[in-house]
């Protein structure tokens, strides 16, 4: 029998103007407690974020992002959110939030290897 556990998951999205609550995503982070699993994948296509706003600062993006990134990595350069429990970092990564970076509502499912969906999940709603 497969060793299937569960999982969370939600898309990333940039929302260049808040006020017209158009969104990109543009990326994906996903949490599984049984397999001690946190990661993040994501994608800035400039050509459509442009398109939408074409005054926004992609280098910040990215910025933003990698603070992301750092924070579902942990360790010590990962700054005191980075420090907590992996489920206290997804928490606070998927937050709602009012900001340029959003995401969805978490979504359950089940899987074998945390890694292969997101990379799968990520190409289903960001690519």
């Amino acid at each position: 029998m497969p060793n299937r556990v569960t999982y969370e998951y939600a898309v990333i999205r940039l929302v260049p103007k808040v006020e017209r609550e158009e969104f990109l995503n543009i990326g994906i982070i996903l949490f599984s407690k049984r397999k001690k699993y946190l990661g993040i994948k994501y994608n800035i296509d400039t050509t459509r974020l442009h398109a939408f706003s074409a005054d926004i600062d992609t280098d910040m993006i990215l910025g933003y992002l990698k603070g992301w990134e750092l924070v579902c990595e942990g360790g010590p350069t990962s700054g005191p959110i980075g420090q907590q429990a992996q489920s206290f970092r997804f928490r606070w990564l998927v937050a709602s939030r009012s900001t340029i970076i959003q995401s969805s509502p978490t979504h359950p499912g089940r899987c074998e290897a945390p890694e292969q969906v997101l990379k799968e999940l990520f190409k289903r709603y960001v690519l």
